[in-house]
């Protein structure tokens, strides 16, 4: 992990692409919304990109965020900063875990070594995005700071119809399926007959 050589070839290529994807406004948004959800408690990070991984890594400040959108029933009971990795990992997948269970997709979601080994930040801002999403829909008094900072996510419409009203639509003719209102044959000549050709005197 922290004794891996530089990487050269397209290794760095497809490393560098991933880099681009970091958004350091986006950065600004997500510090701001954490610190204002978890409280005075969580430090802001130094600005960019080391910084905002250096100050994730660890789980603490992820759990502390996980926790606050719960409410009273918290999903991550014990948190701890532990300077051993496997403890850090662990915080990480816990906060993944109960992120999902918060409703977050796992098509939305990084993965530990995104975070601790800083391989793709972009998703871990993804993920956060994505959760500050939903916590604004959710609308349930956890959500703290701007609801302008992220989109509601589309809610479900569910209608609910009677058996008169479904039968009653089966008799109606959609107009996707055309109309034949205002047309008429008029004017028209049967198919194939041959051209006429009168030669005048």
């Amino acid at each position: 992990m922290s004794n891996r050589g530089p990487a050269y070839g397209l290794t760095r290529e497809v490393q560098s692409k991933i880099d681009k994807k970091y958004d350091p406004e986006l950065e600004e948004r997500l510090v701001t919304w954490i610190i204002a959800q978890c409280g005075s408690g969580v430090n802001r990070p130094e600005p960019g990109k080391t910084g905002f991984q250096i100050w994730l890594k660890d789980g603490c400040v992820l759990g502390e965020l996980i926790n606050s959108l719960y409410g009273s029933n918290k999903p991550i009971k014990a948190i701890k900063s532990s300077g051993m990795a496997f403890k850090q990992m662990e915080m990480i997948s816990m906060f993944l875990k109960a992120a999902e269970n918060y409703g977050v997709t796992k098509t939305d979601m990084f993965q530990t070594v995104d975070l601790f080994e800083s391989k793709d930040l972009a998703a871990v801002q993804r993920t956060l995005m994505a959760l500050g999403s939903l916590a604004v829909t959710k609308d349930d008094g956890c959500y703290r700071g701007d609801p302008s900072w992220f989109h509601k996510k589309a809610q479900e419409n569910r209608r609910d119809f009677s058996e008169e009203q479904l039968t009653e639509g089966k008799n109606v003719i959609g107009l996707q399926m055309g109309t034949n209102k205002g047309a008429s044959q008029a004017g028209m000549t049967g198919y194939g007959r041959p051209r006429q050709i009168i030669n005048n005197p």
